[in-house]
């Protein structure tokens, strides 16, 4: 994207140009989110990986963001996101 400016090119008195334009390379996922069981009572890592490393990520549960509580400790470690869910309860599936 820093290569994004005008260019040109000159032979004597003759000029052209033109400007390039770099377009982001949109970040994916390179590994999903995986269906996963833990018995009642457990802590519970859910993970992920992007394609970007400085990519926000968002957890979400039933539509709601989560953040860093006593119930969730959200990380982001290089390409891979991961939510640990402390103390599994039913509630949380």
């Amino acid at each position: 994207k820093s290569d994004s400016d005008t260019y040109t090119c000159d032979i004597g008195d003759a000029q052209s140009r033109a400007k390039l334009t770099v377009q982001e390379k949109p970040c994916i996922f390179t590994k999903e989110l995986v269906d996963t069981e833990v018995t009642e009572g457990e802590d519970v890592i859910l993970h992920c990986a992007t394609s970007k490393s400085d990519s926000p990520v968002k957890w979400c549960k039933d539509g709601k963001s989560l953040r860093n509580s006593s119930k969730y400790n959200i990380s982001r470690s290089g390409f891979e996101a991961k939510l640990l869910i402390h103390r599994a309860e039913e509630k949380d599936s």
